[in-house]
């Protein structure tokens, strides 16, 4: 059994979650002996799509024709394509058709969330859908005890507070609620790590990268290892994101045993518990309680379970899980 990983323009993902997931897939099966190949040129029996584009969309077909079987990673929906570039909003339901008429071509379906899964099942799909997560590569996110530079780099003292965030330079990411956290609580450092072309988002997000605070920073895109470097060293890491199909830096986060506050949206209900292994807020003024109470240790610090939550997401799990699915769709 060999399986194409295809991924169409991987050169535009490669720095956003989608490339995260791509990566974790390789090594997922690389952990479990699965061969791959990246190149659609050579053999394969099952090929697994990552995207949705007109390329993608031909190689499934071209795929069925010749007997071979296809798998979806469904990693988008309607839901999340909203709140994101000039005009997603308006090109949303025609967006959802097109998916649909993507994800149709499969002989199976992988998403990252039961939450994705269900959101999937309401659009009418028939195939078999799976919730597989993108994982984490555990063995990247050991939390050594060596400093890692980041708050040297970016001219924090060992004093000083930091809140990390982490995603693209877009609305349905929670950037201007990040914003906003820092105006109100001006005795904390914010920074968040992301990238986006500028020319695709709207003008109020330009306007918030603008925002000139002598507490907030926008440094763009980082490498994983200053990432890492971030959680390991930051005070804390708030995800303020509104949609997700699973949200992977909640995950490294867990990983790296960095206190953390995520937004309380229906994807983490299934993985994220408030309270137990992590702390999730409602909105804003939530968030910003919340902040505060944990930095000021009036809420115990629960990294313990949720780098317990890490664990099990580790990319060796994950690969099992893909090695299941794709036994099943050579019986197909």
């Amino acid at each position: 059994m060999k399986v194409l990983l295809y991924t169409e323009v991987e050169n535009m993902v490669s720095k956003a979650g989608i490339g995260k997931a791509i990566r974790h897939q390789q090594k997922a099966l690389e952990s479990v002996g699965v061969e791959y190949t990246l190149n659609p040129h050579d053999d394969y029996d099952i090929v697994d799509l990552n995207l949705y584009g007109p390329k993608s969309y031909q190689l499934a077909k071209k795929a069925h024709k010749k007997g071979k079987k296809v798998v979806y990673h469904a990693h988008s929906t309607e839901e999340d394509f909203r709140n994101s570039f000039i005009f997603s909003n308006q090109l949303a339901p025609t967006f959802k058709k097109w998916l649909i008429k993507c994800y149709s071509q499969a002989d199976y379906i992988i998403t990252p969330t039961p939450y994705s899964k269900r959101l999937l099942e309401g659009y009418g799909l028939k195939q078999p859908i799976r919730a597989i997560s993108n994982g984490i590569d555990l063995s990247f996110f050991k939390n050594s005890e060596s400093p890692l530079g980041f708050r040297k780099k970016y001219g924090y003292s060992k004093e000083d507070i930091v809140i990390v965030g982490i995603g693209l330079y877009l609305e349905r990411k929670g950037i201007l609620d990040f914003v906003e956290l820092a105006r109100r609580l001006p005795e904390y450092n914010f920074i968040w790590f992301g990238h986006v072309n500028r020319a695709v988002i709207p003008q109020k997000i330009k306007k918030a990268l603008k925002t000139n605070l002598p507490n907030l920073k926008f440094p763009g895109y980082v490498e994983p290892s200053m990432i890492k470097a971030a959680l390991k060293e930051a005070n804390l890491y708030i995800f303020p994101t509104l949609e997700e199909t699973e949200g992977i830096p909640a995950m490294e986060a867990c990983a790296m045993k960095c206190d953390a506050i995520i937004r309380d949206i229906p994807v983490f209900s299934d993985w994220l518990e408030d309270g137990k292994n992590i702390y999730k807020a409602k909105d804003i003024d939530d968030f910003e309680e919340k902040i505060k109470k944990l930095l000021n240790k009036e809420l115990p610090s629960l990294t313990e379970k949720g780098y317990e939550v890490a664990k099990s997401r580790d990319i060796q799990k994950i690969g099992h899980e893909l090695k299941e699915v794709y036994e099943e769709v050579m019986k197909l």
